[in-house]
């Protein structure tokens, strides 16, 4: 799905900070999985986040798988290049804009700098296969996706993600959305205010 733009839902994304940074601690690797990626801004907007909160050490270890189901075969080219649009960064906080990005060369774009965009890799991948990019995961996102799929397709998309996760992990939705009432079991919800989940068997 290819609507999204950077530090968008920032309360979501505050949340995933406050929560999953403790819970990594320490840890030598870190892996998340962003479901639904479209051009970039959301993974690189973690990788922001997490390059703020995590701490150089920390952060050498930090990966993010980028996936989607790119039908114009344009996302892995945009993500991979880091280049966006001046007009697709105005929603990124000064001070994340002015450390993060550098002029392009092309007039009005900006390129991410290496030590963001290296920490994320695009692959295509369709959800509905229901066969998880990888395992072990400390944060599965997943937004402005799971409410294109029938009521069924959710529950096992959703079943996927939780047996991609490390025990313990985090499983972010998108905030108009709620956890089936099917597969509650397999969570716990750890705040009232955000759709933020914590793995529970």
């Amino acid at each position: 799905m290819a609507f999204t733009y950077f530090f968008r839902d920032m309360h979501t994304l505050e949340l995933i900070i406050k929560h999953v940074v403790p819970y990594i601690a320490g840890r030598s690797k870190v892996r998340v999985w962003d479901a639904g990626c479209a051009m970039g801004p959301e993974p690189y907007s973690l990788a922001m986040l997490f390059a703020e909160n995590l701490g150089h050490f920390a952060f050498r270890n930090f990966h993010i798988d980028a996936t989607d189901l790119d039908a114009s075969n344009q996302f892995g080219k945009s993500i991979c290049e880091g280049v966006y649009k001046e007009d697709a960064l105005r929603r990124i906080p000064r001070d994340y804009f002015k450390k993060y990005f550098q002029p392009d060369g092309m007039s009005g774009c900006f390129k991410i700098n290496e030590l963001i965009r290296s920490k994320v890799f695009y692959q295509r991948h369709d959800l509905l296969s229901l066969q998880p990019v990888g395992y072990g995961f400390s944060l599965v996102l997943c937004k402005n996706v799971l409410l294109h799929f029938q009521p069924s397709e959710r529950i096992e998309v959703i079943k996927m993600f939780h047996g991609a996760l490390a025990p313990g992990g985090y499983f972010a939705m998108e905030q108009t959305q709620k956890m089936p009432q099917e597969i509650e079991h397999l969570f716990e919800q750890v705040t009232s205010d955000g759709q933020l989940f914590r793995k529970s068997v």
